[in-house]
């Protein structure tokens, strides 16, 4: 797989990884195609691996990195990562507060962002995902734009496993929306295709940082961290208490601890 990424250049291999993300989430989606209903400590289980991944891949692949090529940085190593991590988490604060969007297994007078009535639920869901699916994106195309600058920090296999971290937490994500509207009336054809919509995004977003880190190399530490803080928001806003509202949270908690092991040993061990 490495041999193959090579011949191509990086902003080509993001756009190619995330195709790959993208799949992941509409391989998740089909399931609606089997069934009408999901075991819900099934469904909580995932979600808390997801969350263990992103938080995993927070570090590895994306602050790490940021750190060491701040080696030499004025203010210290810690600036791009600090200023880069904090700065991702309000700017999904703020597109949140913005977007009208509802998430799984939330009533409809909790949904977020500007006039989320006006919209119906089907769309308040899809949104959601869609929305936090940006950083996941992100991330994966500088990981892959950082590769241009050839900085011994950033490697090719790091990005590759960044990927497939990302699209190993992108299936349960992929169920989480394509059920709810089932489970709403929805067709199985409908649900499936607003399920796998969501994780659209991703080449997009991804192919806009790889772009961006490319050409601008003092960004790449504070775009990697950028990252990094617009996942773990994601986490601690979105994946983790949802799968902890229905009551298994112990369940939730160890299949994070698993997720996180897991994406942990991927980023160490292949990179």
């Amino acid at each position: 797989m490495v041999t193959f990424f090579q011949n191509f250049n990086p902003i080509t291999q993001a756009f190619i990884a995330t195709l790959f993300t993208w799949g992941m989430t509409a391989l998740g989606a089909t399931i609606v195609f089997a069934t009408k209903t999901i075991n819900q400590r099934l469904l909580d289980s995932m979600l808390g691996f997801a969350g263990g991944v992103m938080i995993a891949a927070s570090y590895w692949s994306l602050l790490g990195p940021a750190i060491e090529m701040s080696e030499y940085h004025a203010i210290g190593a810690w600036f791009p990562a600090a200023s880069g991590f904090l700065l991702g988490g309000i700017f999904l604060w703020g597109i949140d507060k913005i977007i009208p969007h509802l998430h799984p297994n939330t009533p409809l007078r909790e949904a977020e962002g500007l006039y989320p009535k006006e919209r119906k639920r089907s769309t308040l869901l899809v949104l959601a995902i869609t929305l936090h699916n940006i950083p996941e994106g992100l991330a994966v195309g500088i990981a892959f734009g950082a590769l241009a600058n050839g900085g011994t920090e950033a490697s090719l296999a790091g990005a590759l496993t960044l990927a497939l971290g990302i699209g190993i937490q992108n299936f349960p994500e992929g169920v989480a929306v394509s059920m709810p509207l089932r489970g709403e009336g929805m067709s199985r054809r409908k649900s499936f295709f607003y399920g796998q919509f969501s994780g659209m995004v991703e080449p997009i977003a991804a192919v806009i940082g790889a772009f961006t880190v490319a050409f601008i190399e003092p960004l790449l530490p504070y775009a990697l961290s950028f990252a990094a803080g617009a996942m773990i928001f994601v986490v601690a806003e979105e994946v983790i208490p949802s799968s902890q509202e229905k009551g298994n949270k112990d369940l939730a908690s160890m299949s994070l601890m698993v997720g996180f092991v897991l994406m942990m040993i991927l980023d160490v061990a292949l990179d």
